[in-house]
């Protein structure tokens, strides 16, 4: 009986180190809550709560690919955030943010270190963090920024209870960053829990699909459910992403150590990314059915919702019980008495005699002639290719051209973007830049270069009123090719950069 107690108990310590590892996340949170801080008036800071804002800043941070934040970011943050609840002034703040970094980020440069008794070895251990670590540093300002580590991460995520669906996204996010660390044993780890997040999705999609099939009893029920249904294919859909991106770099990693593999070090990670490959593949396919899964369940199983709720509602109903018995038995007002009816009345349909049937074509042919009505339908009438848009466009490109030949007269090449600073500061000009055809303008130049007067593609003039522009360069040519940047010339449009000169030659290609 003893060694069966031993056993279990045993059993319930394996893992110890890992779960002590989870307390000492929330270490610096309880050290910020033990320093004693007050404001100018003497009141109390609580320093725990101002630790997760930090956290929560840093994370914010990361969710919009920021790796340059300081403590003169978290300083400006806390104080909104606090938003005068405090009598601190900037530097004051700023002392703040450092204390809370320096809690979190020791100033050794060293991780945290979290003792404890290891009931499962016998004996005194350690564990260690990192919440933040130094992402990058400007020489100029002598500043420091940071970032959120890989533990720092987790401990974000350990303060909010994420459901059961999003498991899966936050399994891909850490295993990327052990993919990223090298830490490829507990990344094998990561891609088991994922495959259990897998099947427990799979579980959830066939209970779904029964009580679709089973609870649908209603039009608000159905919307419920198609709004249910949209929710997990838009999120199978980021999660099978995400599995593309891990896909690709894990194929990275493998073809970076495969050239290392010489090193005996090297031949065993190239054996886990191996491994960790070839179990993301059938995760990754395992996912891909529960995708198609969810596609099937969004078209057929709601289909067949829907067509089973309408006869049922068919069969369901009794004109006497349902209709006669709530008219007469009630009796309704005219006003209910209409809106219950009107369902089953169809629309009313009056023979009528219009008066535009004088203005027709009569027949007044004679009983004894025949009608020589022609069969044929009428063909549409052929239109000039020069309408008014393509004339109107021609005058403003002849315009464009213009002002273009008067700049490279003054030099010898001009940039895009000049101009479209002298055309802001014209105001006969500035209109222009909100046309759509002052930018085709520039793109029809770039296609042709270098540009002749009555050069190739004279039938693509006729279509786009180039014609007029190209003969105000007489026998010069233009050579227009792309810049550096992108011009932003309006609200709405940009463009490549553009430097125009005048042509070498002529029949340079």
């Amino acid at each position: 009986m003893e060694l069966n107690v031993m056993g279990d108990v045993n059993q319930a310590l394996a893992g110890f180190q890992e779960r002590m590892a989870k307390v000492a996340l929330f270490d610096p949170l309880f050290e910020l809550q033990r320093k004693k801080q007050s404001d100018g008036q003497g009141q109390s800071i609580e320093m725990m709560e101002l630790g997760l804002l930090t956290l929560l800043f840093f994370f914010e941070q990361k969710l919009i690919r920021n790796a340059r934040a300081g403590v003169k970011d978290l300083a400006s943050y806390l104080g909104q955030v606090t938003n005068g609840r405090y009598q601190l002034s900037e530097e004051d703040y700023e002392d703040l943010a450092r204390s809370v970094i320096g809690v979190f980020r020791p100033t050794s440069g060293k991780k945290r270190a979290f003792a404890f008794y290891n009931w499962e070895t016998l004996q005194e251990d350690e564990v260690y963090t990192s919440i933040l670590r130094a992402s990058a540093f400007d020489s100029k300002s002598n500043t420091q920024f940071y970032a959120l580590d890989e533990d720092g991460l987790e401990l974000v995520f350990a303060t909010k209870e994420f459901y059961a669906e999003f498991q899966l996204s936050i399994h891909q996010l850490v295993l990327r960053k052990q993919l990223e660390k090298g830490e490829f044993q507990g990344a094998l780890r990561q891609i088991n829990e994922m495959r259990v997040d897998v099947e427990t999705l799979q579980e959830r999609m066939v209970k779904l699909s029964h009580e679709i099939k089973r609870s649908i009893v209603s039009e608000d029920t159905l919307g419920k459910y198609s709004s249910l249904l949209d929710d997990i294919y838009i999120r199978l859909q980021r999660e099978n992403e995400e599995f593309e991106e891990l896909r690709d770099f894990v194929k990275e990693t493998k073809d970076r150590i495969y050239s290392d593999t010489l090193q005996d070090k090297q031949h065993h990670a190239y054996e886990y990314i191996l491994r960790i490959s070839a179990e993301l593949e059938k995760v990754h396919g395992e996912h891909t059915m529960l995708l198609q899964r969810s596609m099937q369940l969004r078209t057929g199983a709601l289909q067949a919702a829907k067509e089973s709720l309408y006869y049922t509602g068919m069969n369901s109903f009794n004109f006497d019980q349902d209709l006669s018995s709530l008219i007469f038995g009630s009796p309704l007002p005219l006003e209910a008495l209409r809106g219950v009816l009107s369902p089953f009345m169809g629309l009313e349909q009056r023979p009528s005699w219009s008066l535009l049937t004088v203005f027709s074509e009569q027949n007044i042919a004679g009983d004894s002639e025949e009608d020589s009505r022609e069969e044929e339908f009428m063909e549409a009438a052929e239109e000039d290719p020069r309408n008014e848009f393509v004339k109107q466009r021609g005058k403003l490109f002849a315009l464009l051209m213009e002002d273009l030949i008067l700049a490279l007269e003054r030099l010898s090449s001009v940039r895009l973007s000049e101009l479209v600073e002298t055309y802001r500061e014209r105001e006969d000009r500035r209109r222009l830049l909100e046309l759509r055809a002052f930018y085709d303008f520039w793109l029809i130049l770039h296609q042709r270069s270098p540009v002749l007067a009555g050069s190739k593609g004279e039938e693509r003039e006729q279509v786009n009123g180039m014609e007029e522009a190209l003969q105000r360069l007489g026998g010069r040519s233009l050579r227009v090719r792309e810049g550096q940047g992108i011009v932003r010339a309006s609200g709405r449009f940009s463009i490549q950069e553009m430097n125009i000169s005048w042509g070498d030659d002529a029949g340079a290609l």
